[in-house]
């Protein structure tokens, strides 16, 4: 029987020692896939993309029920957020948009020519950079071009990343009548000293106000995106920010450590390290996140997420139907994922694919009328488990022999022999319960979730150069 998350988490700092801070104050994936994308090979090729793609759509012909889902990244920024990790093009020239638009229409077309018209989709997001870049003819035409090559299931997610320095409640209104039924405003954090020092400088009245005029228009959920460990945060500068966004009652909480990984994102390098917060202090801001969003009726989701109770990611996770994907948690059960745009991660069948990471790569492959795949991973049979193992950590804090044993025909035991005797460790210091034949994460153990995780990811007990991810604290 599947155990979800515990439902309130209630270890005070005491609770987590000066030792164990130091020991898991580590870099680690966030695991919103496994392999994860620092694993994938340029080896990869297009024609393993075209051959994942033909097998899916002619699953689909005969009644397969994988769902899938769509994702369409739009890079453009007016303004770089120090930050961001993101990939994304900061221009204020609007104008770029137009051939960016052809250059998707032509992406679906190469797409739809190996899985075909038609296919049925029930969930679709937009990301960035800032998607609302885009004028409202844009997103018009974008939507449109969708609509007519795939078909958007009743009901289904529609999904928006929102700058709320980018639109008015007008806009809000067209993306409604657009069809979309969910929007998540980048907030990050609502004290103006942190707000001048990463250079995203919005007030709490501009996002309540879009706030209230979202659910008059009836969008169906709002997400607020939050980031600690950003320069100058305190723990008690933060829980003046978290009791602002419990008062703006958004349906979903995303709660995200920050990364600070200058050697690969260049905007960071405006940061002056010196006025991060160490990292006693982000356990703190991650401790008052959880207590504060739960007294204000909020479920922790796990790791990064919150919902209100009767949310579906709520009602998910109560009946462990929880899943993770590219954008964090989801209740989308293990879906294919077309990935449309610039850098754009995908997953068809047992492959990942990512499209090339510039402009330039990314409008030349499309002008040859070739898929433009950069670079991918087409996942072993050890990949499959671990991923269902890491996943159901991840997800429901709780992994079961038997399930995996079912589903893989392995011997958990034999298989896992010395990843079961890495985490006694782990549980000596109380960060999981081995329980005869399951493992459960406790709820001291949800703060490190990501170590717990770490434990049975086969390329980082090979590799541990971890200089690349960001740290788990």
């Amino acid at each position: 029987m599947i155990q979800s998350i515990p439902s309130t988490l209630g270890p005070t700092l005491a609770h987590i020692s000066e030792e164990l801070l130091r020991r898991f104050d580590v870099s680690g994936p966030r695991y919103t896939s496994y392999p994860t994308a620092d694993r994938f090979v340029e080896a990869f090729t297009v024609e393993q993309y075209q051959q994942a793609l033909t097998q899916r759509g002619h699953g689909s012909q005969v009644g397969g029920g994988v769902p899938l889902s769509l994702y369409v990244h739009v890079p453009f920024c007016e303004s770089v957020c120090y930050y961001c990790a993101c990939n994304k093009v900061i221009t204020k020239h609007h104008d770029r948009a137009a051939e960016y638009l052809q250059a998707l229409v032509t992406e679906m077309d190469l797409t739809l020519a190996h899985l075909g018209r038609g296919a049925a989709v029930s969930q679709l997001h937009f990301g960035g950079g800032s998607p609302t870049f885009l004028s409202d003819a844009e997103l018009t035409e974008l939507m449109a071009a969708l609509s007519s090559r795939f078909q958007i299931a009743a009901g289904a997610e529609i999904a928006i990343e929102v700058d709320p320095r980018t639109v008015t409640s007008q806009r809000l209104q067209h993306l409604r009548q657009l069809g979309f039924n969910r929007l998540s405003f980048g907030v990050q954090d609502f004290d103006p000293a942190v707000q001048k020092a990463v250079h995203r400088v919005q007030s709490f009245e501009m996002v309540e106000a879009l706030m209230v005029e979202a659910r008059a228009l009836g969008f169906e959920s709002t997400n607020v995106d939050l980031i600690y460990g950003l320069p100058l945060q305190t723990p008690e500068s933060f829980a003046r920010t978290i009791a602002q966004v419990a008062a703006l009652k958004p349906d979903r909480i995303a709660l995200y450590g920050y990364a600070h990984l200058p050697q690969r994102f260049k905007p960071q390098r405006r940061i002056n390290i010196a006025q991060l917060p160490l990292a006693p202090d982000k356990v703190a801001m991650l401790h008052g996140a959880i207590n504060g969003f739960q007294s204000h009726g909020y479920c922790y989701i796990g790791m990064d997420h919150f919902a209100l109770a009767n949310d579906s990611l709520a009602v998910a996770k109560r009946q462990g139907r929880l899943h993770r994907n590219f954008q964090g948690y989801s209740t989308q059960s293990d879906c294919d994922l077309i990935a449309l745009g610039v850098s754009a991660i995908g997953r068809i069948g047992a492959t990942y694919s990512q499209n090339a990471k510039t402009l330039d790569e990314y409008y030349d492959a499309l002008r040859h009328k070739q898929l433009p795949i950069n670079r991918g991973l087409a996942l072993t049979r050890d990949d499959i488990v671990r991923r269902a193992v890491i996943m159901a950590l991840m997800c429901q804090g709780r992994f079961e022999f038997e399930s995996i044993a079912v589903a893989h025909l392995i011997d958990v035991p034999v298989y896992f022999k010395t990843e079961l005797a890495r985490l006694a460790e782990l549980a000596s210091q109380g960060l999981v319960l081995l329980e005869p034949g399951a493992v459960q994460v406790t709820p001291v153990g949800w703060y490190f979730v990501r170590a717990v995780a770490m434990v049975f990811d086969r390329y980082l007990q090979t590799d541990r150069s971890r200089e690349r991810f960001s740290k788990i604290l």
